[in-house]
């Protein structure tokens, strides 16, 4: 068995996943980005032994992009199975990430996989697949972003279980740091103490805080021996706005963190 990825459990969402994993559940998961919900999946498919087929949902996603399509070659034409199909042909899961960012009526074709049928309908080529035992269907999104045009359907919604993710605490969020960097417990304290600093910040207008994924970057870029005010600058302001007064206003918090 292949080693798992760096994970560290919050509360009980492994035990859950793993429960709807044996009955044949489908899951979604909903958080801020960069809270662990991507890792999460792929550590979940890597401890059942479950190959993991990841589709980065966007707005110009189709059902065809889901499902296949027919494609011409050779001066003929032939049947292309997109990533959800081979997913219930080969088994594993299927993960759906940010999957409201997708069109409305690609929702739709999971409705099917997602309720006690288990069966997705190819309507171009006249297939009903099965999904086998072993499918499971996952899917996340942030509802920070959601909207009148981007929320969930209650009648998609309501076809999962729902796991909800958070930032971690500051204890569980150094340890992470050390965990997936080996960067020094002190190092990861300070940046912990940063990213809690930015995402209490109540003047300074930001789409996102700091997330846990981006502190990772910065303890990677100061573990290897960069400065921590150029690592931060790089790894956390210039990645949360491109607002120069609100990237000054950021790097007062990083100064008075890690300035000499």
């Amino acid at each position: 068995m292949s080693e798992l990825p760096f994970y560290q459990a919050s509360g009980d969402e492994i035990d859950l996943f793993e429960h709807a994993h044996r009955n044949r559940l489908p899951v979604l998961i909903k958080g801020p980005t960069g809270a662990g919900k991507t890792r999460f999946v792929a550590y979940m498919a890597a401890k059942l032994g479950l190959p993991l087929h990841t589709v980065a949902c966007h707005d110009d996603l189709t059902a065809a992009d889901l499902v296949g399509r027919h494609l011409i070659g050779d001066g003929e034409t032939y049947w292309s199975d997109g990533p959800l199909t081979r997913a219930v042909r080969e088994g594993g899961i299927c993960y759906l990430d940010e999957v409201v960012e997708a069109r409305k009526d690609t929702t739709v074709v999971i409705h099917p996989l997602a309720d006690h049928r288990r069966t997705l309908p190819i309507d171009r080529n006249g297939e009903v697949l099965q999904a086998p035992d072993d499918f499971m269907l996952v899917v996340s999104y942030n509802p920070g972003y959601q909207n009148f045009l981007k929320g969930m359907k209650p009648s998609t919604r309501q076809r999962f279980l729902a796991l909800r993710f958070d930032f971690p605490d500051a204890a569980r969020e150094e340890s992470i740091l050390v965990g997936e960097t080996r960067c020094d417990a002190f190092v990861a304290k300070r940046l912990v103490d940063l990213g809690r600093s930015l995402r209490a910040l109540k003047d300074v207008d930001l789409e996102e805080v700091a997330s846990t994924r981006l502190l990772i970057y910065a303890a990677l870029l100061i573990r290897d021996g960069m400065d921590p005010v150029v690592a931060c600058r790089a790894a956390l302001i210039e990645a949360l706005t491109d607002d120069r007064e609100v990237a000054a206003a950021l790097e007062e918090v990083v100064l008075a963190t890690f300035g000499k």
